[in-house]
């Protein structure tokens, strides 16, 4: 009776145990499919990261040009509205992570509303970064404002975006997968924002800083008035600020598009997201965070690669239209060296995944200064001069890598 009773009870919860085992295979594959992103949905996440490469761009190869020849800045004023650009950038990066990490989880999310608020402001100010104000005495101010205010409400977009990440599927591999999106898109930003602004800037320069070969060729002309090609356009400084307008709205429109693609087109899960702990203070969380020794280096690393490029995009820029003398041509000079990083960046990933991310970052960061050495040293000649550029390219392409 004992052994019928012990029979009849183990057959029960078997009978029991299969339909729940049945529900729970069958929870589990509705969470997965509901965490599984489709293509589209890493498309318009991917596109979320166009607006700060394309911007970047633009104002790291041309805003020291436009600054000096457009707006005809004093070059000490010009530097300091860079650099004090670039070190405000460095201060709202980590404010705006402790605000977004403390703001309250709405309707839409908690980094969506970041990213769609801040669009409409960082247009404007972008907008007016690139227009010259009527009056003289404030331009420098002017343009120190709108640079600082961009770089804050652009941090406010790019800093939930990159946090969004962990907000999009629960899944490690749809995040992976994701990211690499992100990444083609960004790569391809970089070509797009300096195809853009140095295409359309390049169709009318501004002729107020003449170099050496323009300066012969004056004294030549106005010894021989023969030898002049009444033919040749004179391009005036007022067609170059207007260059410079259209190719800031044109950006300003795939800004926004850009916007309104990733807001509408990803969806924020709150449940992708790990159970928050005890809030923790502003500087506490600084100590921690640069406590941690691999972390710290690899940001010290990032920081001076950054800084690297970032010398390279403008100093280059001015070096070929006024030092070489490559008015013209600068434009497509720096569209080479993009496009070079962009198709070298299949080669940097078989490179790193057969040698290392730290060998690949090494040999690409150190293969860029012999070209660069290579074009300062030599006699002024255009092709050299894009032989070294899609070789700098090609190491430039390393950096990419290395925060993935």
């Amino acid at each position: 009776m004992a052994k019928g009773e012990g029979g009849e009870q183990y057959s029960n919860a078997s009978l029991l145990s299969k339909p729940g085992t049945a529900d729970g295979i069958k929870l589990a594959k509705n969470h997965e499919h509901r965490n599984r992103l489709s293509v589209c949905n890493k498309i318009c996440y991917a596109i979320g990261g166009a607006p700060y490469q394309i911007t970047g761009c633009a104002l790291g190869f041309f805003l020291q040009i436009y600054l000096l020849d457009v707006a005809q800045l004093d070059p000490f004023y010009a530097s300091i509205i860079l650099f004090v650009g670039r070190a405000w950038d460095a201060v709202t990066d980590p404010t705006v992570g402790f605000l977004v990490s403390r703001s309250p989880w709405t309707r839409f999310g908690r980094m969506l509303p970041w990213i769609l608020l801040s669009t409409p402001l960082a247009v404007l100010s972008y907008f007016l970064i690139w227009y010259v104000p009527v009056f003289d005495e404030g331009k420098v101010i002017w343009y120190l404002f709108w640079y600082c205010l961009f770089q804050s409400l652009q941090t406010c977009f790019h800093v939930p975006y990159s946090a969004l990440t962990m907000f999009i599927s629960s899944e490690q591999k749809e995040r992976d997968s994701a990211t690499a999106y992100r990444m083609t898109v960004e790569v391809l930003g970089t070509v797009l924002g300096t195809a853009i602004q140095g295409q359309i800037v390049g169709m009318a320069n501004a002729p107020c800083l003449p170099g050496p070969g323009d300066i012969l060729s004056e004294l030549s002309n106005s010894s021989n008035s023969a030898g002049l090609d009444n033919t040749e356009p004179v391009i005036s400084l007022e067609h170059t600020k207007a260059a410079y307008m259209i190719s800031s709205g044109v950006i300003c429109s795939i800004y926004i598009l850009c916007a309104l693609i990733l807001f509408f087109g990803v969806r924020e899960q709150k449940e992708s997201c790990r159970p928050r702990s005890e809030p923790m203070g502003f500087f506490q969380g600084i100590k921690l965070v640069m406590g941690h020794g691999p972390y710290a280096k690899l940001v010290m690393v990032f920081l001076f690669t950054s800084l690297a490029f970032m010398l390279l995009e403008g100093n280059f820029a001015l070096f070929c239209s006024s030092t070489l003398g490559f008015r013209n041509d600068f434009q497509n000079i720096l569209l080479v060296i993009m496009l070079s990083a962009t198709l070298a960046i299949p080669f940097w990933q078989w490179f790193l995944t057969r040698f290392g991310k730290k060998t690949a970052v090494y040999t690409g960061s150190l293969s860029v200064i012999p070209f660069m050495i290579l074009v300062v040293c030599i006699e002024s000649s255009l092709i050299v001069t894009y032989i070294v550029s899609f070789a700098s390219g090609v190491g430039v392409a390393a950096a990419f890598l290395l925060p993935w």
